[in-house]
């Protein structure tokens, strides 16, 4: 009978640390909240409450389900304006901005790329005679996360001259679980692949949104979207076939690997595409980082709860002091650098941002490969060249045909697009 009940502990705690059962214990205890409050929400609107509705929870109710309903314009047009008014400053203010945006974008990230390999990959409390253990609840990472970036913007918009907000809350929820979602397997994803393979392949998702959008939406792209499509195609190949099987576990690419970062773009891909949608409302990117993060606060703290996982993550904290500081670290880069991307985009619009983060993937590359002793091949390195290769130049070419469209005389017809 103890035999039995090993071999069953064995089994139970196999099946704990498969992904996706944790996945779909996850999934259950965001819908344990998603769907009473969507039930809630279907009650206020057929009740008609924002017109019968009275008492102290009304302007709550309002605000969750219904909001002021007020559009904008689009946020382009907005930080469009914002970053005329900067180019009146001069010319060394801007290169001091620019080195600070580059700077704490660098800083941030590279930190959190290094910090989040060593926390997914690594033991604690290793000894002579103890192999250590390892952290496995990536949800508690993400809730880690989210919890310091809602404190983040929420003091910021309470500091600072925020527009009026218009927005329904209920709408951000979307985009919180997408965004939790993608958090999740981007951690877990780390388990079975190397994270120099997790880098290539995050920055190959404009590959699947291309297929995506000429399928479902019938959209048309330029010739040299096609031939960088194809580059990137190329170079994660080489990178991903140069592996060779003598190679340390870590540079293996695995099936579950592969399919946690599909499941990271397809997630990706909804939250980036929802908050779009989002924008048309009156509000600004803090105000954005704010609700969505409540929401992802909301609901993995409750599923944490419900599958007793905080309890257990807290006293792993408490047993490895320095897994409670790379934690806390992680969060502080992930929140802060959400900041530098907003400030930067608004200050020095998309393409410079793309090119610092460009770059960013490159050296988080080499720094893996420093730290952690990943080995790359002469192939595998072709193959990284080549895939930033083709990404700056999807910048270059998409500023040219910017620059191109607005000398366009009226009536001129553009390049075409197939």
């Amino acid at each position: 009978m103890a035999a039995n009940e090993v071999v069953s502990a064995a089994l139970q705690d196999s099946w704990g640390d498969f992904w996706l059962f944790r996945f779909f214990l996850n999934a259950a205890g965001y819908a344990s909240i998603m769907v009473p409050g969507f039930l809630l929400i279907q009650y206020f609107k057929r009740k008609n409450y924002l017109e019968t509705g009275r008492g102290i929870c009304f302007p709550v109710i309002k605000s969750c389900v219904f909001g002021s309903e007020a559009k904008s314009a689009h946020p382009d047009d907005i930080s469009l304006a914002a970053r005329n008014e900067t180019m009146e400053s001069s010319t060394a203010q801007q290169i001091l901005k620019l080195l600070f945006c580059a700077a704490g974008l660098q800083a941030s990230y590279l930190t959190w790329g290094v910090l989040q390999e060593r926390v997914m990959t690594r033991t604690y409390g290793a000894t002579e005679t103890d192999p250590g253990e390892k952290f496995k609840d990536s949800q508690f990472l993400v809730f880690m996360n989210r919890i310091l970036a809602f404190t983040v913007a929420g003091l910021y918009c309470a500091l600072t001259k925020q527009p009026r907000h218009g927005a329904p809350m209920y709408k951000y929820s979307f985009a919180s679980l997408s965004n939790i979602l993608s958090s999740w397997c981007q951690y877990e994803a780390l388990k079975y692949i190397s994270f120099p393979t997790q880098v290539l392949a995050k920055a190959s998702k404009v590959i699947p949104v291309m297929l995506m959008g000429k399928l479902v939406s019938r959209k048309s792209y330029e010739y040299w979207e096609y031939l960088t499509a194809v580059l990137i195609s190329v170079g994660v190949s080489m990178f991903l076939l140069s592996s060779a099987p003598t190679k340390h576990l870590s540079t293996v690419t695995t099936f579950s690997g592969v399919v946690l970062l599909a499941g990271y773009i397809v997630f990706d891909s909804f939250t980036s595409n929802w908050q779009d949608a989002l924008f048309t409302y009156k509000m600004s990117p803090v105000q954005m980082m704010f609700g969505v993060n409540v929401f992802s606060c909301l609901f993995t703290m409750g599923s944490l709860l419900e599958q007793g996982a905080l309890l257990e993550s807290a006293r792993f904290m408490a047993r490895h002091s320095e897994f409670a500081a790379h934690a806390m670290l992680l969060s502080i880069c992930s929140a802060f650098g959400q900041l530098f991307i907003f400030y930067t985009i608004n200050q020095f619009g998309a393409a410079v941002f793309t090119i610092i983060m460009t770059l960013r993937q490159a050296f988080a590359i080499l720094l893996s490969c420093l730290i952690y002793g990943h080995a790359i091949t002469v192939v595998g390195g072709l193959g990284v060249a080549v895939v930033f290769m083709a990404l700056f130049l999807r910048v270059y070419a998409r500023s040219r045909m910017k620059k191109r469209s607005k000398k366009l005389p009226a009536g001129e017809v553009p390049v075409q697009k197939v």
